[in-house]
């Protein structure tokens, strides 16, 4: 790893306590502010598929398994865990679910087996964790080359890309104001504002929200009834303290398992995987430490993957390292873990407030439908750059068989592919598919030419979370 030092006066700084309790305080604010945006918009998302997944669970679980990361890897990688991107094809998939026992089931209920997926998932980030730690990295990363990621990451996308349309389509002018502002903060942005672009559509079309509302401006629904633009009532009705939905009702919260939501979500885990390589080579490039090889590939995966099961085992979404995280360390040039764990603390605080989260849920489906729009293109384009960034070649047939199979499976088996085991209904989504065919044929044909590191960026191509 490049330990190349700045100027004198342009020094990192590696303990933050130098600084003072007030700039810490407000180093740790900022933090919060990078992940908010990102973190939030999972949860409405996956509330507009027709599951209730919780804002406050989700907030409550980002700091729990921020801090728990942080023990594992022994307080040294400043790394945040806010919500996965990657795991929303499989919520949307498992809302749409209709087969078997799913057919009748309430979505609450259908939320507990979809996270009791994500609990497998996390799991097996420690089973990749340990391979790595008694074969090396190198020879398993050999069966989850850009080849097989790639595609994979670009079928979430697309795969989520109706929902976009469908949310937009309520109120396209609102929809795109937050375009326009996720666009140029993006683009033209500087320091900060470059860093938080979701956070900062969603907040701005809002505002903007709010004075249309005020002036009677009015939406559709999903019927195609006029209704106003903004509803309230929920905010008006929830207390400003309380208690996550988990802990008031833990028997309605706590995961549960079914074969068909743990093939449904399961193998994403194979693009979060490579997510979270990617955003642990970034901060390791951006701090100057190698946390691969201290305190270990190893203890990092550990980290996450236990930190997605428990969020998921108590109702909560997956969670990655963000990327946006990584931007203010280089913009603050304060890389102490200590001011990510006080970001960590103040989204424990937020999450005890049921008014926040009504706050939160009032947000106008047009604005996720814009946020959506870049969201999802976002993905699929990730997906594209982890091919192109890792150099795979398609003029080898080898390399072109496997993409083009993964991406007819992942939108040609569009209503996955469910059969019969021992009495028992099991489904495949077009993503389970996909991942598998992918793999596999990975695995048999010969000619796999694919070395880990081999290029200065291939390590961070796979990053849902760097914008």
């Amino acid at each position: 790893m490049n330990k190349t030092q700045p100027p004198i006066g342009q020094q990192p700084i590696r303990d933050a306590r130098t600084l003072g309790l007030p700039k810490m305080l407000l180093l740790g604010l900022q933090h919060m502010f990078a992940m908010f945006g990102a973190t939030v918009l999972v949860p409405i998302l996956v509330q507009g598929y027709g599951l209730p997944l919780s804002i406050q669970t989700t907030l409550f679980f980002a700091g729990v398994g921020t801090l728990f990361f942080h023990v594992c890897t022994r307080l040294k990688v400043p790394a945040f865990l806010g919500s996965s991107f990657a795991f929303l094809g499989g919520f949307q998939a498992m809302a749409q679910m209709d087969s078997g026992m799913y057919a009748t089931m309430e979505p609450a209920e259908k939320l507990q087996y979809t996270c009791g997926g994500i609990v497998v998932a996390g799991l097996l980030y420690v089973i990749l964790a340990l391979i790595i730690k008694v074969v090396g990295v190198h020879k398993v990363m050999r069966y989850l080359p850009p080849v097989v990621t790639g595609p994979i990451i670009i079928l979430i996308g697309l795969n989520l890309a109706p929902s976009a349309v469908s949310n937009a389509s309520t109120c396209w002018w609102l929809a795109l104001v937050a375009m326009a502002i996720i666009v140029v903060a993006n683009i033209w942005g500087k320091g900060m504002i470059k860093i938080i672009p979701i956070l900062l559509g969603v907040v701005g079309a809002y505002v903007v929200a709010l004075i249309a509302n005020a002036m009677g401006a009015t939406a559709l629904d999903a019927a195609g009834n006029v209704i106003p633009l903004m509803d309230f009532s929920g905010v008006q009705s929830s207390a400003p303290i309380g208690l996550q939905p988990f802990l008031s009702n833990f028997s309605g919260s706590v995961a549960k398992f079914d074969v068909s939501a743990i093939l449904v979500m399961a193998p994403i885990a194979i693009a979060s995987m490579m997510e979270h390589i990617g955003d642990m080579s970034a901060i390791s490039a951006t701090v100057g430490e190698n946390f691969i090889e201290d305190p270990g590939l190893h203890r990092t995966l550990i980290g996450d993957g236990i930190a997605t099961a428990l969020a998921g085992l108590f109702g909560g979404p997956a969670n990655t390292t963000y990327g946006e995280n990584t931007g203010v360390l280089v913009l603050s040039r304060v890389h102490d873990p200590r001011v990510i764990r006080l970001a960590a603390i103040y989204a424990l605080v937020l999450s005890f407030s049921p008014a926040f989260a009504a706050l939160v849920s009032s947000i106008p489906d047009a604005i996720i439908g814009g946020v959506s729009f870049i969201l999802y293109g976002m993905i699929s384009a990730i997906g594209v750059r982890n091919v192109v960034e890792n150099q795979v070649d398609f003029t080898n047939s080898r390399n072109l068989i496997i993409a083009a199979v993964i991406l007819v499976c992942g939108l040609g088996f569009t209503n996955g592919l469910t059969f019969q085991v021992g009495g028992a209904s099991i489904t495949l989504t077009s993503l389970a598919i996909a991942a598998i065919a992918g793999i596999l044929l990975n695995a048999i044909l010969p000619g796999n030419d694919f070395h880990f590191g081999k290029t200065a960026t291939s390590d961070t191509a796979a990053s849902l979370g760097r914008y």
